[in-house]
């Protein structure tokens, strides 16, 4: 729990905090994770990813309203504070349900800030995942069919906490929806939850994999065979077609 009293756990404080942490070496190590064509218009003050988790540890206690303030920010890192917050009280034992509610909609309204694929990954899994773990998926499927890229690895990405729990079906089938997408990112994390789903039913991978390894994006198929043995993998490969 966050060491501060209540009063201080507030978007500006964390900010305050964040900013002594800039380097000039991590903001040149950025470069190499998020190119300028690849930033979506985001800023970067060269904050180490550790430091930032840690204060985010430190103000887990931040209300929504002060969250969703440090979503607005046209920064980088304080987005992924923000992400971080959420996640750690989604993950929460004490969380209530009701927290957990406002995390989930609150990413699902503000998805516009959550716009690069280390924003998804940092909190989709436990903030959407889990939240909906026991509820319709509904959600998950409308975000797949979404024009934003963004929005369609939050449906991918967040099935790693069903995965994670045995189940493996939605997965499957969003991954079908999201099998000939032309976004990078989004072959990235579909192919890394089709590698994760196949660590609990190899068959139903190599199944899909029987099915659409000759039509789907060569950065996805490879993703997708990591974890196979060697004569696996160089079968799905000679069968690809890109």
């Amino acid at each position: 729990m966050a060491k501060n009293n209540s009063v201080n756990i507030t978007a500006e404080n964390f900010i305050r905090k964040l900013k002594t942490h800039q380097s000039a070496t991590e903001l040149k190590n950025y470069e190499k994770y998020f190119p300028l064509d690849k930033r979506d218009g985001d800023e970067f003050i060269g904050v180490q990813m550790g430091k930032i988790f840690a204060l985010a540890k430190e103000f887990v206690d931040m209300q929504i309203n002060e969250i969703e303030n440090l979503l607005e920010s046209p920064i980088h890192e304080i987005r992924i504070g923000a992400v971080s917050i959420m996640d750690f009280q989604a993950r929460g034992k004490k969380t209530s349900e009701d927290r957990k509610k406002e995390l989930y909609e609150l990413y699902i309204k503000r998805h516009d800030r959550i716009n690069n694929w280390d924003l998804v990954d940092r909190s989709a899994i436990y903030v959407i995942g889990s939240y909906l773990i026991d509820r319709p998926h509904k959600i998950l499927y409308k975000l797949a069919r979404s024009k934003n890229p963004w929005e369609r690895r939050t449906a991918i990405v967040s099935t790693a906490f069903f995965i994670k729990n045995g189940e493996v079906d939605d997965t499957f089938k969003i991954a079908e929806m999201l099998v000939k997408d032309d976004h990078e990112f989004v072959n990235k994390g579909t192919g890394w939850m089709l590698r994760y789903a196949g660590d609990k039913d190899k068959q139903k991978l190599l199944s899909f994999l029987d099915k659409y390894a000759t039509t789907m994006p060569r950065i996805l198929l490879r993703n997708s065979i990591e974890k196979l043995d060697k004569k696996k993998r160089e079968y799905y490969l000679r069968t690809d077609k890109v």
